[in-house]
């Protein structure tokens, strides 16, 4: 039996143009592009034009006076705790000690694991509550805000529900009052148009695994504007960011793939956005006690986080493993422990119904024929365990 994947949120399987780049990249054996012979200059231009792109196409511009950073890091895990820890550090250095943060409750656990460790440092830390549409409830930010808060955080777009967040129009209250606002793009990028700029972040944080480049690599964008402090010592690569020798063929992979989601992205997403729909519409017929957690917001096309009845997500998803349909519980980076969805326990859902949730991710790999028979699978799992009773049976 094959296994239908539809964990792309997790990772989704890199392009073959990617990898043909990189290869190229590698056979070439360029030089270190921080070395000042020929070799390594020749290196150094590769990596700056791949730095260039990348930027253009998230809607960030490059040198200049007023000219934003992109640091590449090794994950947007890395360029998560570096926005938070860094922009945080420079703060309390400027203002003599620690201050607040606020994030929004359904921040990836890379942005709120770095918020708690500054909590253990004496920081305060608030986190914004979403509405049962997985919706951050925006209009608490300004009463929320004061003179020591160092840092707002708030996600793009939820890994789990797929809920876009109101982020433009947070980063304009923030930018008032002189207090920068992180964003989270991870899921967003790669599935739609992101600007950088028009957004009005002070930060923003990217993967390149999520949109069909190499592993080991994401990026950090910062307004030129925004004071902070590195976390590593070692070398001034990527501005003393993120000190250590740059991978090039990892950034001209990332490159690559962002170049192929342009040329590609609109037919791109209404195609994510259709298998979605075929989905969650087989499953609401199969099972009309169905629900589609989030399904009142504005979603990216590729997410849909299903609560079945009756049965613990735990015991679906391992049921499901087992007849061939990988899907997650929550994100890959907190999956593990099968937790209640921080995500879901902030929009103030019923624990019971948390307790069934599975997030399914598609990706360009999955084809409709692959939709109806994931349906078709996790409908039979789901007869198979007892739940005939909640089943249309044809």
């Amino acid at each position: 039996m094959q296994t239908i994947y539809l964990d792309h949120n997790a990772t989704t399987p890199i392009h073959p143009e990617v990898v043909e780049a990189m290869a190229r990249v590698y056979s070439q054996g360029y030089a270190n592009p921080s070395s000042q012979h020929r070799p390594g200059q020749e290196a150094r231009k590769l990596l700056e034009d791949a730095r260039e792109r990348i930027a253009e196409i998230l809607g960030a511009k490059l040198g200049g006076r007023d000219g934003d950073r992109l640091v590449l890091t090794a994950s947007a895990t890395e360029a998560n705790n570096i926005a938070v820890l860094g922009i945080a550090a420079a703060f309390a250095r400027n203002h003599g000690g620690p201050g607040s943060v606020i994030l929004s409750g359904i921040e990836h656990a890379s942005v709120i694991e770095p918020a708690e460790r500054l909590v253990e440092e004496g920081w305060k830390l608030d986190a914004l509550p979403a509405g049962a549409n997985g919706v951050v409830r925006a209009e608490l930010l300004p009463e929320w805000l004061d003179e020591r808060t160092a840092l707002v955080s708030v996600t793009l777009g939820n890994h789990e529900t797929g809920v876009l967040q109101p982020v433009g129009e947070m980063a304009a209250v923030c930018n008032e009052r002189g207090v920068p606002l992180h964003t989270d793009a991870v899921q967003v990028v790669g599935k739609l148009p992101v600007d950088f700029r028009e957004l009005g972040v002070a930060a923003m944080s990217v993967g390149a695994h999520k949109f069909r480049g190499p592993l080991g690599i994401g990026a950090l964008i910062l307004r030129q504007d925004v004071p902070i402090r590195s976390l590593q010592c070692g070398g001034p690569h990527e501005g003393g960011l993120r000190p250590g020798t740059q991978c090039l063929a990892l950034a001209v992979g990332m490159c690559t793939a962002l170049e192929i989601w342009q040329r590609e992205h609109q037919e791109h997403a209404r195609r994510l956005a259709a298998l979605r729909e075929r989905f969650e519409a087989g499953l609401k017929a199969g099972c009309p006690g169905v629900v589609i957690n989030g399904e009142g917001g504005h979603r990216l096309p590729q997410t849909s986080n299903v609560a079945l009845p009756k049965f613990d997500a735990e015991q679906v998803l391992i049921a499901l493993d087992l007849s061939g349909v990988a899907c997650s519980v929550g994100s890959a980076c907190s999956s593990g422990s099968f937790e209640l969805s921080p995500t879901l326990l902030a929009m103030g859902l019923p624990k019971d119904l948390i307790g069934r949730s599975l997030r399914f991710s598609f990706g360009a790999t999955n084809t409709e024929e692959e939709t109806d028979e994931a349906v078709r699978r996790i409908l039979h799992v789901y007869r198979e365990l007892g739940g005939e009773e909640a089943l249309n049976v044809v």
